[in-house]
């Protein structure tokens, strides 16, 4: 019995689904998927599902997952899939190096363009609004850093320590704090350093440019899955990352300097296993290890979740209701019908 010409098949065996993805990039070259959601949502996954349905690469919007060596607490996709689909902005730092927002807008669209050149597709993929925005609208706007009043405002945060600091700032700028924590650091000097010479709030200083960069056409996603079953996957992931061995990666990463990165060393579950690190490790120092670090991750899932609600652009999509591959064609065909 002869076989009947499918549906889905066209002339030269190509199928539409092909034809038009191959379409599509001759005519929108500059396409960029983004992909956001909160920790342990399951974005890695997706995106590497994504990225092999329409011929992608992946940049990395994650501060953290750009330092070699720091790999298990930050869920770093394996060699296996970076074998798959290419990653970019992954292990491009050595943990005694900077790497900051602006770092990643310039990274991020060097990526980009070089992945765009070969008639692929970049997929964004990360946690964290404050890169996804700059992505979206350039680098947030502020006076340039003057090394003796920075000097000055980390001598004071030496000194009080960062919740004084932290409440400080949520005096001068409430709607810039509520948009960080306490264990920010950085981000508190640099927020204390802008107020001092401007005199003005940090959060009237960010992208004062609300109009997206014109040279890309995006298309933003943010997964997300329920609350309640979130919390419940980032605890089995927190103990998921002790069970391969955190403690030892922060043990080696300590060795080689984590301690005098004030990024990485706040990383979430990094900064919890060097205070654990510094009791007595007791049985009950390890079990209000292991609590602080799950409740530090489902802050930060929190935190994503105020952030995105307020960005616009971004279509959420619940992927706890349709599996990977029902959620995945929704992105794919609005990639393809644009």
């Amino acid at each position: 019995m002869g076989t009947e010409a499918t549906s889905d098949t066209v002339l030269g065996g190509i199928r539409p689904l092909e034809a038009k993805l191959f379409n599509s990039l001759k005519t929108k070259s500059k396409k960029v998927i983004l992909l956001a959601g909160p920790t342990a949502c399951g974005k890695s996954e997706f995106s590497i599902e994504i990225a092999k349905a329409v011929g992608g690469e992946i940049v990395s919007a994650d501060s953290m997952q750009v330092y070699r060596g720091m790999d298990i607490g930050t869920a770093k996709v394996s060699q296996g899939d970076q074998a798959r689909v290419p990653h970019h902005l992954i292990d491009i730092r050595h943990l005694q190096e900077s790497f900051n927002v602006v770092d990643f807008y310039y990274e991020a669209r060097r990526a980009c363009d070089s992945i765009l050149a070969r008639d692929r597709v970049p997929i964004i993929v990360g946690g964290s609004g404050f890169y996804f925005r700059t992505l979206l609208y350039g680098p947030p706007l502020g006076p340039p850093s003057i090394p003796e009043m920075r000097e000055a405002i980390e001598e004071e945060m030496h000194r009080l320590g960062a919740e004084r600091m932290y409440d400080k700032l949520k005096e001068l700028d409430p709607d810039y704090a509520a948009t960080i924590t306490k264990n920010d650091r950085q981000k508190i000097i640099r927020a204390l350093e802008i107020v001092t010479l401007t005199g003005d709030k940090v959060s009237n200083h960010q992208w004062k440019r609300e109009q997206i960069i014109p040279d890309y056409k995006f298309y933003c996603w943010f997964l997300y899955r329920p609350r309640k079953l979130l919390y419940t996957r980032i605890d089995e992931r927190c103990e998921r990352m002790l069970d391969s061995g955190l403690l030892d990666e922060v043990r080696t990463l300590e060795k080689q300097g984590l301690r005098t990165n004030p990024s990485a060393s706040q990383a979430i579950g990094y900064r919890q296993c060097l205070e654990y690190l510094d009791t007595p490790q007791t049985g009950e120092d390890y079990k209000q290890f292991v609590q602080d670090f799950k409740t530090a991750s489902r802050h930060y899932a929190k935190r994503q979740f105020t952030w995105f609600r307020k960005e616009s652009l971004f279509r959420w999509l619940n992927i706890e209701v349709h599996d990977f591959e029902i959620s995945a064609d929704l992105i794919i065909q609005d990639f393809l019908s644009s």
